[in-house]
């Protein structure tokens, strides 16, 4: 639904919890907004997602309508927005990403709207992004702030609550064995490495398929590189079916804050091959959750994968097990929406700590 006239804006009563965030896409941070909205709603909260203006085609907006969760899409100004907050008056303004953090922060200010805002990324990008992003950090000063990871929360002024991503994990990890598919989710660009990727599936031995998910500026030099050897599927508007079908998702990334496509991956029993960056050590441990490399590492990357692919049925399930264990105990919405119901209840929203409807895996 638009403000712009195509889609009529959704219902939102005073007092709701608005989620903002621009986006064109489906990525680990619209994942977090959508998890995030699912289990304010389940707890009796009213909660909107509200993107900052229309991208067009996104296949984000099928999958929220799918789970049930309101939508506002704004007409791109921050105008636009001042005017939204002053008509609806939620009673928080949420904020995921720098363009939502800046613009929604400034349009909050003058709409006496509270502010609170998450930061979500641990890359640090070249000009001008670098001059967005630390715009994003120095004027937060008018919200509370949330770092997924403890490298973000260095990198922000003034304190911020560390609150890592989390999700609603299944009941029970599958008890298949692991297939023999390494698979990259992500965007194609250069913090993420898919190019490091290819090149491991180029040195690889044979037996094992390499399998890319994602999009990016990086796509279609690494298709014609290495097309021989990695399969590209593109986007995927749900990535749940990925997981059922490899048996490792290797991470090479050169940037990272707490990626939540490891946390999908090790809550359906795919251990994780990644960078020692950013909040990934917390989430990946050698022996346990799957394997640490340094930036750039391929040999020791190629070391992992090898031993990955040597791994019996019985030591693959119990690897499996280990992997939907630690998500569960550290990284689940019982153990982390109740610190971001905490910083609502301290800018004056109070939400049920119990969910009222269960969650469906």
């Amino acid at each position: 639904m638009t403000d712009a006239g195509r889609r009529r804006p959704a219902a939102s009563t005073p007092g709701a919890i608005w989620q903002l965030v621009d986006t064109s896409s489906v990525g680990g941070i619209e994942r977090h907004v959508a998890t995030l909205a699912d289990g304010l709603r389940r707890r009796g909260g009213d909660c909107v997602v509200v993107l900052y203006q229309d991208h067009g085609r996104n296949p984000w907006l099928a999958q929220l309508a799918d789970a049930g969760l309101p939508v506002r899409i704004l007409d791109g100004s921050v105008v636009g927005l001042y005017r939204a907050l002053r008509e609806a008056r939620p009673a928080i303004l949420h904020t995921h990403g720098y363009k939502a953090g800046i613009l929604g922060r400034i349009a909050a200010l003058a709409a006496g709207t509270p502010v609170v805002s998450t930061f979500h990324s641990g890359e640090d990008p070249p000009f001008p992004l670098k001059l967005y992003y630390r715009l994003d950090a120095w004027s937060s000063l008018t919200s509370r702030r949330i770092a997924v990871s403890e490298v973000i929360r260095r990198k922000i002024p003034w304190r911020s609550e560390l609150i890592p991503n989390y999700l609603v994990p299944p009941s029970a990890p599958p008890s298949a064995p692991l297939p023999r598919r390494v698979g990259f989710v992500g965007r194609l660009s250069h913090e993420k490495a898919p190019d490091i990727f290819c090149e491991l599936a180029r040195r690889s031995p044979p037996g094992i398929e390499w399998h890319v998910w994602g999009d990016g500026r990086m796509r279609a030099d690494l298709e014609a590189r290495f097309g021989d050897v990695v399969t590209f599927h593109g986007v995927v508007t749900d990535v749940r079916p990925v997981w059922d079908s490899i048996g490792l998702l290797v991470m090479p990334s050169r940037a990272e804050g707490l990626p939540l496509a490891a946390l999908e991956a090790l809550s359906m029993g795919v251990p994780v091959l990644a960078s020692r960056v950013g909040g990934v050590p917390t989430i990946v441990r050698p022996g346990e959750t799957g394997w640490l490399i340094d930036v750039g590492d391929v040999d020791g990357a190629l070391a992992a994968v090898a031993d990955w692919d040597a791994m019996g049925i019985e030591a693959g399930r119990e690897l499996r097990h280990r992997c939907w264990r630690h998500v569960v105990d550290h990284f689940s919405e019982q153990r982390h929406l109740p610190d971001i119901l905490g910083v609502y209840e301290r800018a004056g929203v109070a939400v049920a700590r119990e969910p009222v409807t269960p969650a469906v895996d």
